[in-house]
């Protein structure tokens, strides 16, 4: 059995998602795709995959051998990148995620200067407000806001951001502020509802968590939509500090209730990488990592 094709093709299953895929993207017939697994199962006397008429997964133990056959086969490319002289220039194809607007307005520019750097690159982003499972959608590197759950990936911090509550001046001037989150219940509520559809804002007071039952005037699923109704003057919107840095800057919104605000969250830049990560990988986490770093809406003091 060749060992590093075995792993190749396992590889391929798993971010494939079955045999058939792994087939087509290694240009061999799925009968071999299939022979190759089994053996490689049957040299290690495991089961790496869990198989059923609908479904192709990787068992606990197969999850662990596909980390260590991308981080070997990622070695053995740097490798040969090294001895052929060409490892400073990373080739190949990366996938990247992040949330909508975050994508948009910061990881965009960072692709398209990766691209410019590293014309033997391609780069599949996929921009989506929900959490990206790394493995089944082959994601190589994200950018996600918030508190990590523990995870074998790799995270590297990169800012921070504050949920914030803003309204137009023009709101403002006619309605007033609030002077605390219980008197929201007098104001107009744009509620952005995401992935929960719960009408309630949390807050700080004294140290201790504050949430507060909300009755929207509007509902809407973008945090794009939510802003501009605010910019409109229709009421109140909580988003993310960087959502309306530009908003914020040239007067079209102000912030109330800062006080009160929640801890700022944490943005993080992450990987499925160990140390030795494939060459284009740590290319573009470098760049991306400075670039971030760099930004003063998500580094204030920065």
């Amino acid at each position: 059995m060749d060992r590093l094709q075995a792993m190749k093709t396992f590889v391929a299953v798993v971010e494939g998602g079955g045999f058939t895929p792994a087939a087509r993207k290694l240009d061999v017939s799925l009968s071999v795709v299939s022979r190759v697994v089994t053996e490689l199962e049957t040299h290690l006397g495991v089961r790496l995959l869990t198989r059923t008429t609908r479904v192709v997964r990787p068992t606990a133990t197969g999850m662990a051998y596909y980390e260590d056959c991308r981080r070997i086969l990622g070695e053995i490319d740097d490798a040969e990148l090294a001895a052929t002289g060409a490892h400073a220039a990373p080739r190949g194809r990366l996938t990247i995620t992040a949330s909508v607007l975050f994508g948009r307005r910061f990881v965009t520019p960072v692709v398209v200067e990766y691209l410019r750097r590293y014309p033997q690159v391609d780069v599949d982003c996929l921009f989506i407000d929900r959490v990206v499972n790394f493995v089944d959608e082959g994601i190589d590197v994200g950018v996600r806001i918030g508190e990590l759950p523990s995870s074998s990936l790799q995270a590297i911090p990169v800012g921070q951001v504050r949920r914030v509550v803003c309204a137009a001046p023009q709101y403002l001037a006619q309605h007033g502020a609030p002077a605390s989150p219980d008197r929201l219940v007098e104001h107009s509520v744009i509620q952005t509802t995401g992935i929960s559809t719960l009408p309630e804002w949390r807050f700080m007071r004294d140290g201790e968590p504050h949430p507060v039952r909300l009755l929207p005037r509007m509902a809407t699923t973008t945090n794009d939509s939510a802003i501009a109704a605010a910019v409109a003057g229709l009421g109140l919107a909580r988003v993310l500090s960087y959502q309306i840095a530009d908003e914020l800057r040239d007067g079209r919104l102000q912030l109330v209730l800062e006080p009160f605000e929640p801890a700022p969250l944490p943005i993080h830049v992450i990987h499925r990488e160990g140390r030795h990560a494939m060459h284009r990988v740590r290319a573009f986490i470098d760049l991306a990592v400075e670039t971030l770093r760099g930004t003063a809406s998500l580094n204030p003091a920065s």
